[in-house]
């Protein structure tokens, strides 16, 4: 099955940012996407992807207790 080709309108609305950064992206060449003639599509797996990359993990850390003011 073929993967679903977004606008830049749709991927912005996916991502929860704006088509400006959208077109960011893809001049930088950080994401993967296709052109259509003169428009620029991005595959939903492309995004996901670009997601899971761009996605930091928490740093688990240990507290050894308070210590007492000086």
């Amino acid at each position: 099955m073929a993967d679903r080709l977004l606008g830049v309108a749709e991927a912005a609305e996916r991502l929860g940012v704006g088509e400006r950064f959208i077109r960011r992206l893809v001049s930088e060449r950080r994401i993967r996407y296709v052109k259509v003639g003169k428009h620029v599509r991005i595959s939903d797996t492309a995004l996901d992807a670009y997601v899971e990359a761009s996605t930091v993990e928490p740093v688990r850390t240990r507290r050894s207790g308070f210590r007492a003011a000086a």
